[in-house]
This record gives C-alpha cells, sequence and structure tokens, in this order.
C-alpha cells in the first residue's frame, strides 16, 4: 500500500499542494484530474518519491520513500512523466533497456520486442528515438515502464505505475491502447496512478477519481460517485452537464454544453 498522509509541498512560501490524504492500493487505478496548476503532477512527484514533502509523510508498506535506496525504488514502481527529454541518439530498443535495467531485470531482446508489439511499434527496435513522431516516442516510452515494471506473475510484491498525462501526444486509438495496457496491469495486481485531462477517458478507465483543486484534494471516490454537473462547475468554473453510458455507472461529459452555453451569452 501507498500512503500519503498529511502532506504538504511548499516552494519557498507558496503551498503548491495542503494536507493531501490518499492511500493507493494494488490492483486498482486511480485517475487524477483537475485544472492546469492545480497541483496534480504535484502530487503525483510525491507518490513516486521524486520530491519529498515539506510536512506530512509518504510511505510505501510501511517504509517511507526517503528511506528507500534509489535502486530499490526503481523496482517497486515505474514513472512516465509529462515528458521526456533525450541527451544521446538513441535507438528504439536503447531506450527501452533503460526500463529493464532500471527495474533489475535480464537484457532480453524477447522482453523489448513484447513490450513494442504491445504499444503496436513491433519492428521498431533499430529505428533512432528521434525519429519518431512525438505521439509514437510517447508510446517507446511506455514500453520502456512496461519492461521496467516486469512481469506480473514474478512479482514477490506489488509494483506501481504512474502515468503523467501518458495520452497527450496520442490519437484515439493509441490512447485507447494505452489505457487498456494499464488498466490490464491493474486487474494483474499493480497500483496504478494516471494523469489525465480527458475526463470521459477518465471516468471510462478508473476505479477511483481524485480531484485535485488550488493544491486540495477536493473529491476521492468511484468516478459515478465524484462526477456531476455540481462538482465539474465548481472545479473547471464551467456549466459542464453528466450524462450516463448504457454501461450502468459510467458517467461521461457534454463538453459542448459549455460551448452552446457561451455562444448565448451576451456580447460586452
Amino acid at each position: 500500500m501507498l500512503e500519503i498522509q498529511d502532506a504538504t509541498v511548499r516552494y519557498g512560501t507558496r503551498t503548491i499542494l495542503a494536507s493531501a490524504n490518499v492511500a493507493i492500493a494494488p490492483g486498482s487505478v486511480t485517475v487524477v484530474v483537475g485544472p492546469n496548476g492545480a497541483g496534480k503532477s504535484t502530487l503525483l512527484k510525491l507518490m513516486t518519491g521524486e520530491i519529498a514533502p515539506s510536512g506530512g509523510r509518504v510511505r510505501l508498506d510501511g517504509r517511507a520513500l526517503a528511506d528507500m535506496p534509489a535502486r530499490m525504488l526503481a523496482q517497486r514502481r515505474a514513472v512516465l512523466p509529462q515528458s521526456s527529454a533525450l541527451s544521446f541518439p538513441f535507438t528504439v530498443a536503447e531506450v527501452i533497456r533503460l526500463g529493464l535495467e532500471a527495474g533489475g531485470h535480464r537484457l532480453a531482446p524477447r522482453a523489448i520486442g513484447e513490450a513494442l508489439r504491445r504499444v503496436e511499434l513491433a519492428g521498431f527496435e533499430a529505428r533512432g528515438f528521434d525519429d519518431l513522431s512525438g505521439g509514437e516516442q510517447q508510446r517507446v516510452h511506455m514500453a520502456r515502464v512496461l519492461c521496467q515494471i516486469g512481469d506480473p506473475s514474478r512479482w514477490t510484491e506489488p509494483r506501481y505505475l504512474f502515468l503523467d498525462e501518458p495520452v497527450s501526444s496520442l490519437d484515439i486509438r493509441h490512447q485507447l491502447t494505452v489505457l487498456r495496457l494499464a488498466h490490464a496491469l491493474a486487474r494483474e495486481g499493480a497500483g496504478v496512478v494516471a494523469v489525465l485531462h480527458d475526463l470521459n477517458l477518465a471516468a471510462a478507465f478508473a476505479d477511483r477519481l481524485l480531484v485535485v483543486l488550488d493544491g486540495t484534494i477536493a473529491a476521492i471516490g468511484e468516478p459515478a460517485a465524484v462526477i456531476s454537473d455540481a462538482l465539474l462547475e465548481r472545479v473547471f468554473d464551467l456549466p459542464l452537464r453528466v450524462g450516463e453510458l448504457p454501461s450502468p455507472g459510467v458517467p461521461f461529459v457534454l463538453p459542448q454544453t459549455a460551448a452552446f452555453a457561451s455562444l448565448k451569452e451576451p456580447r460586452s
């Protein structure tokens, strides 16, 4: 279990995140949503150990993240950041090898090829990473973190996967590919946390939604319990309307309602 207890993050005199309390259980998908600058990425970095809390605690299985060596952390969790810059002309296979090495796994060409197949980039091993499109690079990094997490059948303790806007550069087909992979990994016992902006994708794939607003956790729970007209208007300051898909309990948001409302506003 990954636990954040009364955690606060401050930069100088500015509080970025205040008194956060979250528990991330293995076998579930938690999706973090909220407006730009609300503190979503800061919360994720707190969970991964990239930053330490100014106050409060972050623990993995009862042990403070700050007390865990970097190699041990790398073998328990993998992180896909918003963007990743590479300083050298790596091939695709070399990028994915970084994940295998970080996770302490054997450097098996078969594992690299299988990871690329799963993100629909089979045969890309020898391609130059810098020659790929932005969406292809994002999928290569997804393959990298999948290799770092490793084969669930070999785990002796739960692993965690953290994804910060993992579908921002992807078309709808590959958005679904990436999120299905994350969802399947959770069903095999991983704890998955993803930051998403698309509320409908968030509702479709999340076991729990965590809503961040102005550095605080505004709501957390199952999508059907969290997403409402009132909450979305408070968080995004828009008159959004929520419906329900034919699949019971899966809400969907109609952004067009806000667009049509703005068209009807009188001109100043």
